[in-house]
């Protein structure tokens, strides 16, 4: 009992010191925490509960964990799946309508919470390599662990914004004063702490729940990062490796299940568990309409994204609900809108194996392979109950496959980390298909530099169009 006591009161001390916002370097002194830090690295126990709070935090971090200020659900409005169906939230309809000011309180939230992600990173990286008194195999596990996510982050935000701040330390005054860096350097230094990340993890690592980056989690990741660069026999290769990990990972045939916790369709999930009190997943209760606070009911799927589902999609049976008081459609991948319960039964999902056969058909079709591309894509169509397209279209050529990979990219991964918008940003399609929209730029495509931030540092420039 004082072993644990203790751990808690250190955690508790250095969850105080780690968490002092980016937003708040200007306002407030530097902590002296060298005592704390010394102490928290000085013990195994302490050093992996760090770990775990990291990983807890993440839950509460508004960009990553599914809640109206996401990257999810903000994106997700951007794009065509999602739709208001209230209209007294400004913030959130300016996502819709691409019209985005620079002091929107939610593009501030998803900014922020980025930022604060990374200063928590960064200053348990900076204590860990302090950590000569722990077992060394474990310093570079949790090493491995922190870069990927910092590397994940990063990656969203230089893909959401453009040119940022790169902050690789917790130096108050530096960081405060932070200007902007290219893309390529970014880019960079994400590619170098996913691959060091690999190299420092193994398939041997203990991990008892998929809330846990492991090797596979990074490669998955690595996977779509060789996507978005167009390097396709890399993202080819990666994403291979994660799909032949069959002892893992496997589709699950039973739609319902996929988004449970420890789903084996799961490569990396976040846990409610960091939150406290309800333990309900941030998606559930956000996009599932609920009939006894039906006040609460904020959007709902664009009428269009709903039409282009046939009427033997399972995923249309399983995955989208209909609310007939409103006569709109909404988002049922989560199947649990509240709940207090434990065990918990729903995580987060981050990263899936579904993702990996869409990007390994891509890239297969771009060396090619469009036999590959389409076996790939049949299996994720057989899964939904569709015809195969080797069975009804043998005979399609190159442009059509990958017509029908990035259809069923919006299909399977919708309400899922942006992936329709940043599709459309990756090919191009984005001012054709949003271009509809009546006061749409090009500009759009990228979100505007909070204001809230730039009053704080003059170095900070802004985005075109804002």
């Amino acid at each position: 009992m004082k072993i644990n006591l203790y751990i808690k009161n250190i955690l508790t001390l250095s969850a105080v010191l780690f968490l002092v916002s980016c937003e708040d370097f200007v306002e407030v002194a530097p902590p002296d925490n060298k005592l704390v830090r010394e102490e928290v690295f000085r013990n195994e126990n302490t050093v992996i509960s760090a770990m775990n709070g990291i990983y807890n935090q993440l839950f509460l971090a508004s960009y990553i964990n599914g809640s109206s200020s996401s990257i999810t659900y903000l994106t997700a409005l951007s794009a065509d799946n999602i739709k208001n169906i209230r209209t007294t939230n400004l913030d959130r309809l300016q996502f819709e309508e691409n019209e985005i000011i620079p002091d929107n309180e939610y593009n501030y939230n998803l900014w922020s919470s980025a930022y604060n992600s990374i200063y928590l990173v960064n200053s348990f990286l900076e204590g860990l390599s302090e950590a000569t008194e722990i077992d060394e195999e474990l310093r570079l596990r949790l090493e491995g662990e922190s870069r990927f996510i910092r590397a994940f982050t990063y990656f969203y935000l230089v893909n959401l914004y453009g040119e940022v701040p790169l902050i690789l330390s917790s130096d108050y005054t530096n960081n405060a004063l932070a200007s902007r860096t290219e893309k390529e350097q970014i880019y960079n230094q994400i590619l170098d702490d996913l691959l060091m990340s690999a190299e420092l993890l193994t398939d041997t690592d203990p991990r008892e729940e998929r809330i846990q980056v492991d090797v596979f989690t990074v490669k998955a990741f690595l996977a779509r990062f060789y996507l978005y660069q167009e390097q396709w026999e890399l993202a080819s290769q990666l994403s291979s490796e994660v799909i032949a990990n069959t002892q893992d990972f496997e589709l699950l045939e039973n739609l319902d299940e996929v988004f449970l916790a420890n789903s084996k369709e799961a490569i990396w999930q976040l846990s409610p568990i960091g939150r406290g009190g309800n333990t309900q997943t941030n998606e559930g209760n956000l996009f599932i309409h609920s009939t006894l606070l039906p006040f609460f009911v904020s959007n709902a799927i664009e009428d269009d994204f709903f039409q282009g589902f046939t009427n033997d999609d399972l995923r249309l049976l399983h995955w989208i609900g209909y609310n007939e008081s409103l006569q709109e459609f909404f988002v049922y991948k989560y199947k649990i809108w509240n709940s207090g319960d434990f065990p918990i039964t729903e995580y987060s999902m981050v990263l899936r194996l579904a993702e990996q056969y869409l990007i390994r058909a891509e890239s297969r079709l771009h060396t090619n392979n469009r036999n590959g591309a389409i076996a790939d894509l049949d299996i994720i169509r057989q899964r939904a109950g569709l015809d195969l397209i080797a069975d009804i279209n043998p005979n399609i050529n190159d442009s059509e496959v990958l017509e029908i990979i990035m259809a069923e990219r919006r299909k399977e991964l919708f309400a899922e980390w942006g992936h329709r918008w940043f599709d459309l940003k990756r090919t191009d399609k984005a001012t054709d298909i949003l271009g509809t929209h009546s006061q749409w730029e090009e500009t759009d495509l990228l979100f505007p530099i909070p204001s809230q931030e730039r009053m704080k540092n003059p170095n900070l420039s802004q985005n075109l169009g804002y």
